[in-house]
């Protein structure tokens, strides 16, 4: 903390001066996001996703085409044996486009979470030197993620061109359910960040945690093999809401409006929410422990 003069005399810089005294207090216990203290680190935000984006695809031979061939891999996997040999339904759509396009927003949410988990302990040097919001981070490495999302999105425009598939009338509800991806993501990031900093040993449930929540999300199959009286538990998964969402949306599939999507957004919100007052309240902690 700089101090501030407790008193003024002709040698003290005025208002007008190049070396104006500027207060750091700590943020309260139950305080939320400053959107006007973001707003004024924006470039910092725009640095630290652009590091996040450099370093991800540095040194790589194919670069960005990472982000097309993943997803692409994965939904011949699934084809082959969820599609050909389970015969998993695909609620009459082709089922390599039904599994791309909830996998479209799985490989955002499970490269984001690992990501946001460990980006406190890696920026640890600028955490414990230099002032700035250290919710920044986390945020910055979800914001990352997004290009992956928005390169993927291309292939998926192909395969609905490929297989002959329209675009949903409820396709403007789209980016509230990209909305929804990002809360989520940004909810559990905040939690499992901010914990990691104290109990390195999160780094190691963060593994399990993607594989477990991924044969519980309909990622591969669809939500209507769950049965109706389970379906309102089924969705505590707040990424069920999410890809559900994204095929209603955008093949008109699966669920839409329903408590099933009621109980995912409002556990999304939860987690956000409850993840944001977490990690505000550690904050003040963060550069004392990561300076040991």
């Amino acid at each position: 903390m700089i101090a501030q003069p407790t008193s003024k005399d002709e040698n003290t810089p005025t208002d007008s001066g190049k070396d104006r005294v500027h207060w750091i207090r700590p943020a309260g216990s139950w305080q939320f996001l400053d959107l006007r203290e973001l707003w004024e680190y924006k470039e910092l935000i725009y640095f630290l996703t652009w590091r996040d984006i450099k370093v991800r695809y540095k040194q790589t031979v194919i670069g960005v085409a990472w982000a097309l061939l993943q997803p692409l891999a994965m939904m011949v996997v699934f084809n082959l044996i969820f599609g050909r040999l389970a015969k998993i339904p695909s609620e009459g759509i082709p089922y390599p486009l039904f599994a791309y396009t909830g996998l479209l927003p799985w490989q955002v949410f499970s490269r984001t979470i690992p990501e946001s988990a460990g980006s406190l302990v890696k920026d640890h040097r600028l955490i414990s030197k230099v002032y700035f919001p250290r919710i920044i981070i986390p945020l910055s490495a979800t914001l990352a993620a997004l290009l992956d999302f928005f390169i993927a999105s291309g292939l998926l425009v192909v395969l609905m061109i490929f297989y002959g598939t329209n675009l949903s009338v409820a396709v403007f509800t789209l980016p509230f359910f990209v909305l929804l991806m990002l809360i989520t993501a940004l909810g559990i990031g905040f939690w499992l960040s901010a914990t990691n900093v104290e109990y390195r040993d999160v780094m190691h449930l963060v593994p399990f945690l993607t594989q477990f929540l991924l044969f519980i999300t309909p990622v591969v199959y669809p939500s209507a093999m769950v049965p109706d009286r389970l379906r309102i538990f089924y969705g505590l998964n707040p990424m069920v809401g999410v890809v559900e969402g994204f095929r209603w949306a955008l093949l008109g599939v699966g669920e839409g409006p329903s408590p099933m999507l009621g109980v995912s957004v409002a556990v999304a919100l939860a987690l956000f929410i409850s993840g944001m007052v977490w990690f505000r309240r550690r904050e003040s902690h963060f550069a004392d422990v990561l300076g040991t």
